[in-house]
């Protein structure tokens, strides 16, 4: 993507500290977006705006919270590109879920981005533009024992990805998901290990991705080079849903 293409353009990256969310902020923000990102430690915080630069804003907020998701949305203000990537991905079989894990995976990962763009796709719609970026997972439409919550999770935003397309289409906002297959993230090497690595080693392509690989697919389907996708995945999983 050229610099500058999205100059002007203001994004907003949940769970922008780390991992995808880290690198699509350092993808927008060399497209020239001006970024925010969100997490709930500070001092993560700090550290992502220093290893990115480039003018983007760190806003502390826990998507769990729906206090702290409304606060978010109104220190923001006008939002051009929402990146709905904060989760929360624990690992259990279904008969050893606690009920608290499952309400906080559900809570962050469908609850708080629901409304997240129920506050935000307002300002979009009158502008008659925007891009809706849901991060979801190939666990949404692939059985994996272990991912129960956190692919379930993962499906119902798939499913709002759809719905959402449909209901803010005709006003010019496309909202669209990406769906990464196993990703050499921090948050995932220490909640899945080598579970993680095994996935990878099972793709067609035989590893798991760096997380600017999902990065450049979630710019991709921010930026206007994908201005007539809407209510699609884009599965970055490296063949998984070929097999």
């Amino acid at each position: 993507m050229s610099p500058g293409e999205l100059s002007g353009r203001t994004a907003l990256v949940t769970g922008g500290t780390a991992g995808i969310g880290l690198e699509s902020a350092r993808l927008l923000a060399e497209a020239g977006a001006a970024v925010t990102i969100t997490g709930r430690d500070v001092e993560r915080g700090e550290k992502a705006l220093a290893a990115i630069g480039l003018g983007v804003r760190f806003v502390a907020a826990d998507l769990s919270d729906l206090d702290s998701v409304a606060s978010l949305a109104r220190h923001c203000g006008d939002v051009d590109v929402l990146v709905n990537n904060a989760a929360s991905f624990p690992g259990a079989s279904t008969v050893d879920q606690d009920p608290v894990s499952f309400e906080r995976t559900f809570d962050t990962n469908v609850r708080g981005a629901y409304f997240l763009v129920a506050a935000v796709a307002p300002g979009m719609l009158a502008r008659g533009s925007g891009s809706i970026v849901n991060v979801t997972s190939m666990v949404a439409f692939k059985g994996v024992a272990g991912a129960s919550t956190y692919s379930a999770s993962k499906a119902a935003l798939e499913s709002l990805t759809r719905t959402w397309a449909a209901e803010f289409g005709s006003r010019h906002v496309r909202v669209n998901s990406v769906a990464p297959g196993p990703t050499a993230t921090e948050g995932v090497v220490a909640e899945w290990g080598d579970v993680n690595e095994e996935l990878g080693r099972a793709l067609p392509l035989g590893r798991t991705a760096d997380p600017r690989e999902i990065a450049e697919a979630v710019l991709f389907l921010a930026s206007p080079r994908s201005s007539f996708v809407t209510g699609s995945t884009l599965h970055a999983d490296g063949g998984g849903a070929a097999v």
